[in-house]
């Protein structure tokens, strides 16, 4: 599909919309259309992500974020500036999503993939998402200021997530985790230092699958 193509997914990007009970501008629902865009351009270049055909990176990628949308919003109201960790964010799953859709949130993507993080910024340049942030590195080795949340979608266990990131997170601030059903074993390997305080089913538009979010905080 040329770029301008992918405007014939519109009407399915606008019932799944309808569906979450998300009302986004129309300028946002289109950069969303050229994101998913600029995803198939690079892939055919680099190996961004397995999933190629547009109904199924429109249902598997960019629904799947939307879905997680409103309970993250409802999280974080309240918060003027919300600073957003995506964990080994891949092509901006779904960090870039979230930028694009939430402007006052400042949203960094930390990815140890080199040519990964070059997408996030190119994204950013290309569709004037100025609160997106590429960062190319561990994210265990990151600097930067603390995040009220860290996101991860097929990142590493719930075990590993938490470990890896627990100096990224901001007093007050809670770990998310995008998942299919989590197993009993993965909820049973958390340290007794990470408290799961909610699992959030969540209904992506089209997609007959098993999705959550797995809520986490420091402490007991």
């Amino acid at each position: 599909m040329m770029p301008s193509d992918w405007d014939s997914l519109a009407p399915d990007l606008d019932d799944g919309l309808r569906q979450l009970g998300l009302d986004l501008p129309a300028a946002t629902r289109t950069k969303l259309l050229r994101y998913l865009a600029l995803i198939a351009r690079w892939n055919q270049v680099y190996n961004l992500t397995a999933v190629r055909e547009p109904e199924a990176m429109l249902r598997q990628h960019l629904l799947d974020c939307l879905a997680a949308l409103p309970a993250l919003r409802g999280h974080l109201a309240g918060q003027p500036a919300p600073r957003v960790l995506d964990v080994g964010s891949g092509a901006g799953l779904p960090g870039a999503v979230l930028a694009l859709c939430e402007p006052a949130w400042r949203v960094s993507c930390v990815d140890t993939v080199a040519k990964k993080a070059s997408f996030i910024r190119q994204v950013a340049a290309e569709l004037g998402v100025t609160n997106l942030q590429a960062l190319h590195a561990r994210v265990e080795n990151l600097s930067e200021a603390p995040y009220d949340l860290v996101i991860s979608r097929a990142f590493a266990s719930l075990a590993d997530f938490t470990a890896l990131t627990v100096t990224s997170l901001a007093p007050g601030g809670v770990w998310v985790a995008m998942k299919g059903k989590p197993a009993a074993d993965e909820l049973a390997e958390l340290p007794p230092t990470v408290t799961v305080f909610h699992v959030e089913p969540l209904q992506v538009p089209g997609l007959v699958a098993d999705r959550c979010l797995v809520w986490m905080r420091p402490g007991r």
